[in-house]
């Protein structure tokens, strides 16, 4: 078998540095998994079946109090409620931050005028290549939310301190949620720098 360059977005994204010769296992709407016969750094030849996803955003909305906002919802594969940010996966050409903006106003009804791009991470790479960017919401109002149909959804603000007081009690166990709080507080020590976007 021929192992050829793969790059780019989608399927060769999280492979852009190997050889690899993709072939489908199963595809649904959201994700696509692929076996992958790769020559990996350092001439490793390796089998790899890789979930494809096209990236989330991830919004951590604050109020001018502090206040931060969280929704809870029902997630079957944790097997019960989560306290997480809100979240969604991008569309076909959208960026991480339009899917932002949308995600906000549909999950939770709020709109911001302040958006700041966090931090970007992967979330599990030993399998999956979803990239998760992370935006503070600033300077928010509220409006009517519009989720999908399948979408049951309670949005609460919280102080700060009750915030971390959930993390360490674990009330919240969400990664992308854990990562935006604990990222946030860094930042705001000093430690961070970002760009108003």
């Amino acid at each position: 078998m021929k192992v050829q360059a793969k790059a780019g977005r989608g399927k060769g994204r999280a492979l852009r540095r190997t050889r690899s010769v993709p072939k489908a296992v199963f595809e649904v709407k959201v994700f696509s998994v692929y076996r992958h016969v790769a020559l990996e750094p350092g001439g490793v030849r390796a089998v790899r079946e890789v979930i494809h996803h096209r990236g989330s955003a991830v919004i951590l909305p604050r109020l001018p109090d502090g206040r931060i906002l969280l929704i809870r919802q029902f997630r079957l594969p944790a097997g019960g409620f989560l306290w997480e940010l809100p979240a969604g996966s991008l569309d076909p050409g959208e960026t991480a931050l339009q899917e932002a903006r949308r995600e906000l106003a549909e999950e939770t009804g709020y709109r911001a005028s302040s958006w700041r791009k966090l931090v970007e991470f992967y979330p599990s790479p030993g399998f999956l290549d979803e990239k998760m960017t992370i935006f503070l919401a600033q300077k928010v109002r509220p409006g009517a939310p519009s989720p999908e149909s399948d979408e049951r959804i309670r949005a609460r603000f919280f102080r700060p301190a009750e915030a971390e007081a959930m993390i360490r009690s674990g009330q919240i166990r969400d990664g992308k949620t854990l990562v935006g709080l604990l990222y946030l507080r860094w930042f705001e020590s000093g430690a961070g720098v970002t760009k108003e976007q």
